[in-house]
């Protein structure tokens, strides 16, 4: 019999190729998705953004029940901490998500075939299950989304016992007396918060002299100075050269620092691109000297009728941003056009208090000389942070000194993540900082922080 024969073939069922399944299907594609995983929605779905928002929630309630209700008037005794159907909720979610993928996969008309997908010279792709069988399937386009992996740096052996990554770090059957994180960025903070709410003591070792690198610099120093406070004890400035694991533990190497000596370690720098094993060396497609894919501003790479996107390109390695690019993608094959605002791409640290920016950085803005004005709004000036006893915060506006159109948007506070989308769709269209606080914001709400942000770019803020 012919190989089955598809206009796309996606390898990789994570954020960036199930949803360009699904609207590649919408536009009318016969479309096939290749995933090596039982459960569809790769790395984030699977063992990173949704696990560990699950138990960041889960977490979030169990410290709030034990210490925090009393000021509300609600008095709570003998707190005790579940592990086991914690963790059971977070693999429930889990499971619910994916299977709901999998629904949309059938409801869509897109065939998924499960197995690990290899490109041929002829622009076939071989699927190879579990159980190392094989099958054939012929495809106009190949679409490779298949993600990243936790990165290391020398020194580290990641295979050695208690020398972690954020999968491994998403179940523990019980909380570490000691949790070392190496790496000050979102995804060390957000786990080392889970475990350090838990219990855990939790030492934060970062290479750089702050925290979140890549974040505006003003919303890092704060960001330190309440996890510092919240118990979190960070290590600025550390290289770590080794990391040996023993029965009693792990203990950290650091180049001209004392070593740290912790019962676990999450080794949490970074991810690096999946690229091996899909036959892209064999049929030519260009990657850089990091492993990236090399693709144009339409994500073909080197090879005709090959696209890339994700984690697999050099781009943000944010689920959102894979999404966006896949849409993009097959929009772009099916309809000939298709675009990603790279400018406009929000970036949320699901910590307590939570952090999220969108735009330039005033840094970015001071080393491109860019002229800007600057409004900052506290949330204690907030009627409804203070109901909700979460006034720790700031909202930060950048807009240019002379169009007044904002250039970058930064908050630290309740609710962060999602007070960013109303600045994300602001800069969309071209938004002024008074185009925000000419906007009628509801009262009391966390949002009213942004129109006073935005008010206080003109020296107009009202409640500040």
């Amino acid at each position: 019999m012919p190989n089955p024969s598809y206009d796309l073939v996606i390898i990789g069922a994570g954020p960036g190729g199930y949803v360009a399944a699904i609207r590649a299907a919408q536009l009318g594609l016969n479309v096939a998705c290749i995933d090596k995983n039982a459960q569809l929605g790769g790395t984030c779905l699977r063992v990173g953004c949704i696990p560990s928002k699950a138990l960041l929630e889960s977490s979030h309630l169990y410290e709030k029940t034990s210490h925090e209700l009393g000021v509300h008037g609600i008095k709570v005794k003998d707190v005790s901490l579940d592990l086991s159907a914690m963790l059971k909720r977070k693999d429930k979610v889990v499971t619910t998500l994916s299977g709901g993928i999998s629904g949309l996969f059938r409801k869509n008309k897109v065939t998924h075939y499960a197995g690990t997908g290899s490109i041929n010279a002829d622009k076939t792709v071989t699927v190879t299950d579990e159980a190392g069988n094989t099958r054939v399937v012929t495809a106009r386009n190949v679409l490779i989304a298949t993600g990243s992996r936790p990165a290391s740096i020398p020194g580290i052996d990641l295979s050695l016992d208690k020398v972690d990554t954020s999968t491994e770090a998403l179940s523990y059957d019980a909380p570490p007396k000691h949790l070392a994180v190496i790496g000050g960025g979102y995804i060390g903070l957000e786990i080392g918060s889970v475990w350090r709410r838990l219990g855990s003591r939790v030492t934060v070792l970062e290479y750089l002299d702050r925290v979140l690198p890549g974040m505006d610099a003003e919303l890092a120093r704060h960001a330190h100075k309440v996890f510092a406070r919240q118990g979190i004890e960070f290590k600025l400035k550390s290289r770590v050269v080794g990391v040996q694991s023993d029965k009693q533990g792990v203990t950290i190497q650091r180049d001209g620092d004392e070593p740290v000596k912790a019962d676990r370690v999450l080794v949490a720098v970074g991810r690096a691109p999946n690229t091996e094993g899909l036959g892209v060396e064999a049929v030519g497609v260009e990657r850089d000297d990091r492993g990236y894919i090399t693709v144009d501003a339409d994500y073909r790479t080197s090879v005709e009728n090959i696209y890339a996107i994700g984690d697999v390109i050099p781009t943000s390695m944010l689920a959102h941003v894979a999404e966006e690019e896949g849409v993009a993608c097959v929009e772009k094959i099916a309809t000939g056009y298709g675009h990603v605002d790279y400018g406009v791409i929000p970036a949320v640290v699901f910590t307590d208090p939570e952090i999220a920016s969108v735009g330039r950085s005033e840094s970015d803005l001071k080393d491109e000389a860019h002229e800007y004005k600057k409004g900052v709004f506290n949330f204690r000036g907030n009627g409804r942070a203070h109901a909700i006893e979460q006034a720790d915060g700031f909202v930060k506006v950048l807009a240019d000194k002379k169009t007044d159109r904002v250039l970058g948007v930064h908050i630290i506070g309740p609710d962060a993540g999602s007070l960013i989308a109303e600045c994300a769709s602001a800069m969309q269209y071209g938004a002024t900082a008074e185009d925000i606080y000419r906007t009628c914001h509801a009262h009391p709400t966390l949002s009213e922080a942004v129109k006073e942000a935005a008010l206080a770019v003109d020296g107009r803020v009202i409640h500040g």
